[in-house]
C-alpha cells in the first residue's frame, strides 16, 4: 500500500491531469483531507478553486474554510458543484464520506453524472471514502489508497509531538526510543497514535519504559483480531529449562529484532521452526520469547481456520497474516503447524495453496513479526517449509539430557513444591537419574502432583523424599509408552535440524553425524 508521500505524488499528478473523478480510499478522513489541502495549496494552483463538503460543515472553501453555500445537504452540495462546473473551468469539489457509493444506486449514478459534467470543463471531483467505489465510478477516473502511517511517517508524528511538549514535561526518550515507539505504533491511525502519546504525557513525564507500554495500547486498539488469539502471558512464562543452544541463538536474534535497519539491506528476523519430541518445551518457548522480548504474543490456529471456514481458508489465512503485519512488532505462534499446512495430497488443492500463501508472506513481509512455529509430526510437514531460507533456523527439541533435567527439576520444584528451599543434592541426583527419558512436561506433571500433596498435608516439610522418588518412579513418559514414535522423531530430527539443547555426541542407531548442521553463535 502507498505511504503518505506516494499518495501525495499520485494525487498531485491526477489533479494536474484534470482527471474528472479521483477516489481517495482511507479510514483516516482528516489525514486524507490534509493530504488534499497540501496538494491544493501548491503555488501552481493558487488561482484554481477548491471546495470541500462534509456533513457537519456543508460546502466550504478548502483553503480559507469560509462558507460557500447555505444548503448543508449532500444534494445541495451536488447542485452547487454542478453550477460551478457549468460556469467555470478547472474547478475541484471534494466530498468527504458521502453516501454509500460502493454499488449501483441513485447516489452513485448522481456522482457519475456530476463527474461527466466536470470532465466537460476540466473539473475534478475528489471522493474521500473508506469503502470501494462502484465499478461504474471507477471507470470514470483514478484512485488513491492512503494506507495507515508507516514507521517513517509515524516517527515524524512522534518527534513532532514530543517537540511540542519539550519544556512542558520531562521527556527521557532518545532518537532510538522514538524509532522503537514508531515500530510499535505502525498499524494504528495517526489520530490514535497521538491520543496514546497524549495519555502518556498526562502522567507528568515520558520515561524510556513507556515505549513498552505502547504495545499494550496497540493491543487494546485492535481488540479481537481476525484469525488471531492474543495470549496473555504469566510470570511463569518467563522461565524455561534447558534448550541452551536455542536460547543463545534467540538472544542474538533479539538484537536484530530491535535494530534500526533503515540504511541496510537486512530484514527483520523471520522466525524459527521448532520440531521434536512432544512435551519438551516447544510451545513454552514461544511464550518465553514473547515474555523476554517484551512483545505481544498472538496465536494463529491454522486447524481451526480450516475447520471453521470451509471454502474460505485462503481468505481467512490472508486476513490473519495481514493483521499480524498491522500489530507488529509481535511474536506469532503457530502451534502444530503440520495440522494446518499438511494436506499435500488433498484433492481440493487447499493445502497446497495455503502453504504457498504462507511461504509467500514469510518471504516477502518486512513487518517485525517473529514467527514461532512448532511441529510434532515432522514427517507430514511440506518439504518446501523445511527449505533453508524459509525460517531463520530449524531447531530440533530433543528429550532433555541430565544437565537439562536437573535445571528443569529445580525450576518446577521451586514453582510447585517449595519456592525458597531447593531439593537436597542427594534427592536431586536421584530424581535426575529416575527421570531419564522424561520430557519437560513429564517432570512438571510429577512435581505438580508432589506440590498438590504438599498443599493437602499442610506444607512441603510434610512430604518425605521417598514420596517424591516414588512419584517419579510411577510416572511413565511417552518415551516408554510409545518408544517407536519417539525413536522415529529423534532419528529424523538429529539428522535434519540444529539441536535446541546441548550438542549430543552419541549418534542415533543406523545414522552418522556427517550431515549434522550447526549454528555458529560467535563470541
Amino acid at each position: 500500500m502507498p505511504n503518505y508521500a506516494e499518495s501525495r505524488r499520485d494525487l498531485d499528478s491526477y489533479i494536474a491531469a484534470r482527471v474528472p473523478l479521483i477516489g481517495v480510499r482511507t479510514i483516516e478522513q482528516m489525514r486524507a483531507l490534509r493530504l488534499v489541502k497540501q496538494v491544493a495549496t501548491a503555488p501552481k494552483r493558487a488561482n484554481l478553486p477548491f471546495w470541500v463538503y462534509t456533513r457537519a460543515t456543508g460546502v466550504r472553501d478548502l483553503r480559507t474554510n469560509g462558507a460557500a453555500h447555505e444548503d448543508r445537504s449532500l444534494a445541495g452540495a451536488m447542485d452547487f458543484a454542478a453550477s460551478q462546473f457549468a460556469s467555470r473551468a478547472q474547478a475541484t469539489m471534494v466530498f468527504v464520506d458521502p453516501e454509500d457509493l460502493s454499488d449501483d444506486n441513485a447516489a452513485s449514478r448522481h456522482v457519475a453524472e456530476l463527474a461527466r459534467l466536470a470532465e466537460s470543463s476540466s473539473g475534478s471531483i475528489i471522493l474521500i471514502t473508506d469503502t470501494p467505489l462502484w465499478s461504474g465510478l471507477q471507470r470514470l477516473g483514478m484512485s488513491v489508497s492512503l494506507d495507515l502511517p508507516d514507521s517513517n511517517e509515524m516517527y515524524e508524528v512522534i518527534t513532532e509531538f514530543l517537540r511540542d511538549h519539550h519544556g512542558v514535561v520531562p521527556i527521557a526518550w532518545s532518537d532510538s526510543d522514538a524509532r522503537r515507539a514508531a515500530e510499535f505504533l505502525v498499524g494504528v491511525p495517526e489520530g490514535t497514535a497521538i491520543n496514546v502519546l497524549a495519555t502518556i504525557v498526562t502522567k507528568g513525564s515520558v520515561e524510556r519504559e513507556d515505549v513498552e507500554i505502547l504495545a499494550e495500547f496497540k493491543d487494546k486498539h485492535f481488540g479481537d483480531l481476525a484469525g488471531l488469539e492474543r495470549i496473555r502471558l504469566r510470570e511463569a512464562d518467563y522461565e524455561v529449562g534447558g534448550l541452551v543452544s536455542l536460547r543463545s541463538w534467540l538472544r542474538r536474534k533479539n538484537q536484530l529484532m530491535v535494530a534500526d535497519l533503515r540504511n541496510t539491506q537486512l530484514r527483520p528476523p523471520r522466525g524459527v521452526l521448532l520440531v521434536g519430541v512432544p512435551g519438551c518445551g516447544k510451545s513454552l518457548s514461544a511464550k518465553t520469547i514473547a515474555a523476554e522480548w517484551r512483545l505481544p504474543l498472538y496465536r494463529l490456529d491454522l486447524a481451526a481456520t480450516l475447520g471453521q471456514y470451509v471454502g474460505q481458508s485462503e481468505g481467512r489465512l490472508r486476513e490473519a497474516l495481514e493483521t499480524a503485519d498491522r500489530v507488529a512488532p509481535c511474536v506469532l505462534w503457530i502451534d502444530e503447524i503440520e495440522k494446518g499446512l499438511a494436506g499435500q495430497a488433498d484433492s481440493t488443492g487447499i493445502g497446497r495453496r495455503l502453504v504457498g500463501q504462507f511461504l509467500f508472506w514469510l518471504q516477502e513481509s518486512r513487518a517485525r513479526v517473529f514467527v514461532v512455529a512448532t511441529a510434532n509430526d515432522v514427517q507430514s510437514l511440506p518439504p518446501e517449509l523445511l527449505r533453508k531460507g524459509r525460517f531463520d533456523e530449524l531447531f530440533f527439541v530433543d528429550l532433555p539430557d541430565a544437565d537439562d533435567r536437573r535445571e528443569i527439576i529445580e525450576l518446577y520444584y521451586r514453582r510447585y513444591v517449595q519456592r525458597q528451599q531447593p531439593p537436597s543434592p542427594e534427592l536431586l541426583d536421584k530424581l535426575v537419574s529416575l527421570s531419564d527419558g522424561f520430557a519437560g512436561s513429564d517432570i512438571e506433571s510429577a512435581l505438580h502432583d508432589v506440590g498438590a500433596e504438599a498443599l493437602i498435608k499442610g506444607g512441603a516439610d510434610q512430604i518425605s523424599p521417598e514420596f517424591i522418588v516414588e512419584t517419579f518412579a510411577n510416572t511413565f513418559p511417552l518415551s516408554r509408552t510409545n518408544p517407536e514414535q519417539i525413536d522415529e522423531i529423534r532419528s529424523w530430527g538429529r539428522e535434519r535440524a540444529v539441536p535446541a539443547g546441548r550438542m549430543v555426541t552419541t549418534p542415533v542407531a543406523g545414522t552418522t553425524q556427517a550431515g549434522r548442521r550447526m549454528v555458529l553463535l560467535g563470541d
